[in-house]
């Protein structure tokens, strides 16, 4: 006589690898579905590249425009490659009468502002008839700041917040966390200074005088540059190269801007051309298919109940 225990768990066993192909079934149609929804946006991204190449129609009289967005990082939306070849296409443009950059970035790498600063200065002096002027929405604050001190004006809004004229490096010091943890810190290194203001070691005199060396420097750089650009517009105060920051309307009392202004009222009022034609350089097709894709995963991950794996910021 069957056993009815046996028969159970026969039948159980049986339904739960039911329930486990159903499942990998299931994982096996959502990725062929995201794959054809891949395969198909690509192939409109494809035929968009090749059938809508981005121009630049001019009439007449225009004013070009770049926008520096965000932060200034090699490889990022507001690097020195992506807005020097946007700077450079505009001016060499037909019918171009004046070059605005509208600027909404709270700074990052000196040599990326430094870049872009320097060509500011290069194009203005090959170019004597298109001026360059900088237009500041929200914030150029530090690096920002450093690119649009490079522009024959400024303009800002008054609650524009303008400067930070100053150079940071930080961390964290875990010596103490260590200690009570019970925690030996152990590295080795060839070479005194290679492990050069290590977190887990106690501040050594030499070494933060060193890179206090560094910052001074930079932030020596940063003055020149703003000096420059500037000349005797600017009102020097204690404060002025301190890292502090200003609204717009204090910024244009320390002479650290000219006017008050946006990009609409510059490309009509200052530079006499109103209509407005954009040079920043889009993203290329591999970023933006990313970016579409990536919303799509995650559309389709949530949709279907599963949890995104964590991300590491």
């Amino acid at each position: 006589m069957p056993d009815p225990q046996s028969e159970r768990s026969v039948l159980e066993q049986l339904a739960q690898d039911l329930l486990i192909e159903r499942r990998r079934s299931r994982r096996w149609g959502i990725f062929f579905r995201l794959l054809a929804v891949a395969l198909v946006g690509l192939g409109l991204a494809v035929a968009l590249a090749a059938f809508a190449v981005r121009e630049h129609p001019c009439l007449d009289q225009c004013t070009a425009l770049v926008e520096i967005r965000g932060e200034l990082e090699e490889g990022g939306r507001a690097s020195a490659q992506r807005i020097v070849a946007g700077m450079q296409a505009a001016v060499k443009h037909r019918g171009i009468k004046g070059l605005i950059l509208r600027i909404n970035s709270p700074g990052g790498s000196p040599v990326q502002a430094g870049q872009i600063y320097d060509e500011v200065r290069r194009l203005r002096a090959l170019h004597p008839g298109i001026p360059i002027h900088a237009v500041v929405e929200d914030i150029a604050a530090s690096g920002g700041y450093y690119i649009a001190a490079a522009a024959e004006q400024i303009f800002v809004d008054k609650a524009s917040i303008v400067g930070s004229i100053g150079v940071i490096m930080d961390g964290f010091g875990f010596t103490g966390t260590m200690d009570k943890l019970g925690v030996e810190r152990r590295v080795l290194t060839a070479g005194r200074n290679k492990a050069l203001m290590d977190p887990f070691a106690p501040q050594d005199a030499q070494q933060q005088a060193f890179v206090q060396g560094l910052l001074d420097d930079i932030h020596g750089q940063f003055i020149a540059a703003v000096r420059a650009g500037r000349g005797d517009r600017l009102k020097e105060t204690p404060e002025l190269f301190s890292g502090l920051v200003w609204n717009g309307r204090r910024a244009v009392d320390l002479g650290l801007a000219d006017a008050f202004g946006s990009v609409e009222s510059v490309a009509r009022e200052v530079i006499k051309a109103e209509e407005l034609v954009d040079f920043t350089p889009e993203d290329d097709l591999t970023d933006r298919f990313a970016r579409r894709l990536g919303a799509v995963l995650a559309g389709e991950f949530l949709s279907t109940g599963r949890r995104l794996p964590a991300q590491l910021r």
